[in-house]
């Protein structure tokens, strides 16, 4: 039962956490859970305000005695990323996240969790209500589309908040604190195609691609997980090339900022190659399965006979636009020269996907250096121009450049270490953190970010660690307690 969650420590969390995850809170589809914290403020009788955008900012004064300490942000965002199983009956705008209990993790049933990052705003909502805890100070951030547009973070406006210092509860580590992250930009890439009719004497199949993992499209980035528009294409590409395969829809990926997991297409192919192309699909599902055996052991490529389509796409567009993709970038670009392990240029291919006469492309591209990042750009570009696509790219957002000398990083260095016997590990994420806008609009703020250890982000297989968010609350804490004047 999803309501278990409510009987582990710590309770004050767990409760909130719960709370969420009853209210539908997909990106960009973030209205209930605006109105559901505005009341959650009020009702604790503090200063509430929800801006233009939707973020909703709740401002509780400093306990006694620490009227003098720096004012401190607590941020997090409301909306989650709404990924399912395929064989999931779920809707992310009207139905509850279930929840489950496995042993030392919180995980759903079939979907996303949406700890990332409700366990961040549940954490500050247990700091808001609380009457025990000693703080200075304090104003909580909720913004909204984190994830597909960081429009919250965008359009937050200056002079609102008054704080000195903020704390981001979006990360996915404990322990670690995060002190940089990556920027990134949208690669939007568009093939407009005629519709033809089906050749005679053609036979038709539905190509599918289930099983694989997916995950965040930065923090996973370095694993080298399968992606299913990258593998669709190359079996299309081989079936255009060798059997005379011609392409009526496909789709593949459905989030730009997740790895995608599953990919179909309706293809037909001569009757007379029937034996030689199911033969040749066999033969590439089981190299493609070799390949990734280890990152993917779920991996399933299959091929079954379907209804004939109504029409194929131009064969000149199909070309092209199958070249394209087949030689669009994925994965790891460089790794960062400046802090061992952490990628510094990615490009998730995320999304290609056929509607209404175009084949839609969508890359997610980061970067923690901007020059990299814009060299990319133009990468990207020259390569789907060159195939005579519509290129545009959108939504960029900059990096968080690391401060080493940052005041409040060597205060949390400090607690950790006093409370925990160690000192946590300095980081910066390849992951587009609010902090880089955040930042832009209030320079003078000093930025760390943390959070619980939370795996598969993005994904299906999302869970958050149990201990964990024991450990990241009390260490929140005795943070507040600590802050400096």
């Amino acid at each position: 039962m999803s309501d278990q969650i409510l009987n582990l420590e710590p309770r004050a969390v767990w409760k909130n956490f719960y709370s969420l995850t009853q209210i539908p809170r997909p990106s960009k589809k973030e209205e209930r859970v605006i109105e559901f914290m505005k009341t959650f403020g009020e009702s604790l009788g503090l200063r509430t305000i929800v801006d233009e955008t939707g973020n909703v900012m709740i401002f509780k004064p400093a306990t006694p005695g620490m009227e003098n300490r720096k004012g401190i942000v607590l941020q997090a965002h409301l909306d989650m990323v709404p990924q399912k199983n395929s064989d999931k009956a779920h809707d992310f705008e009207k139905d509850p996240i279930e929840t489950i209990i496995d042993g030392e993790w919180v995980r759903a049933n079939g979907t996303t969790l949406g700890a990332d990052n409700g366990m961040g705003v549940a954490a500050i909502m247990a700091v808001l209500e609380s009457r025990e805890l000693v703080h200075g100070p304090v104003e909580a951030l909720f913004t909204i589309d984190e994830e597909t547009g960081m429009t919250g973070a965008f359009e937050l406006k200056p002079g609102i908040l008054k704080g000195d210092i903020l704390l981001n509860l979006d990360s996915e580590d404990e322990g670690e604190l995060y002190i940089g992250c990556a920027g990134g930009v949208n690669g939007n890439f568009e093939f407009p195609y005629s519709e033809v009719p089906v050749e005679n004497g053609s036979i038709a199949y539905k190509i599918n691609i289930t099983g694989l993992k997916g995950g965040h499209s930065g923090l996973d980035i370095p694993i080298g997980r399968g992606n299913s528009c990258k593998i669709l294409t190359r079996l299309l590409w081989h079936g255009v090339t060798e059997h005379g395969l011609r392409l009526s829809s496909l789709e593949a990926g459905n989030m730009r900022n997740a790895i995608p997991r599953e990919g179909h297409a309706i293809v037909t192919i001569p009757a007379s190659e029937k034996e030689k192309f199911e033969k040749c699909l066999l033969k590439s599902a089981e190299t493609i399965k070799a390949e990734l055996s280890v990152t993917e052991p779920g991996l399933q490529i299959t091929a079954v006979a379907t209804e004939m389509p109504g029409s194929l796409m131009d064969t000149d567009t199909q070309n092209r636009m199958l070249r394209a993709v087949y030689g669009c970038p994925n994965g790891v670009m460089r790794m960062s020269d400046a802090m061992a392990g952490l990628v510094e240029t990615s490009t998730n291919l995320s999304i290609v996907r056929s509607e209404e006469g175009v084949v839609k492309v969508i890359c997610l591209l980061r970067s923690s250096v901007n020059s990299a990042k814009e060299d990319l750009t133009r990468m990207m570009g020259s390569i789907f121009e060159l195939a005579g696509a519509k290129v545009e790219f959108d939504g960029e957002y900059p990096g968080w450049k690391p401060n080493p000398d940052s005041a409040i990083l060597k205060t949390m260095q400090e607690v950790y270490n006093n409370r925990f016997g160690k000192v946590p590990e300095i980081k910066a994420i390849h992951a587009g953190l609010e902090c880089g806008l955040l930042g832009a609009v209030y320079p003078n703020w000093d930025m760390i970010s943390f959070g619980p250890t939370i795996r598969y982000p993005h994904s299906p297989d999302e869970k958050v660690h149990i201990e964990s968010v024991g450990k990241f609350w009390e260490y929140l804490t005795e943070t507040l307690k600590h802050v400096p004047a």
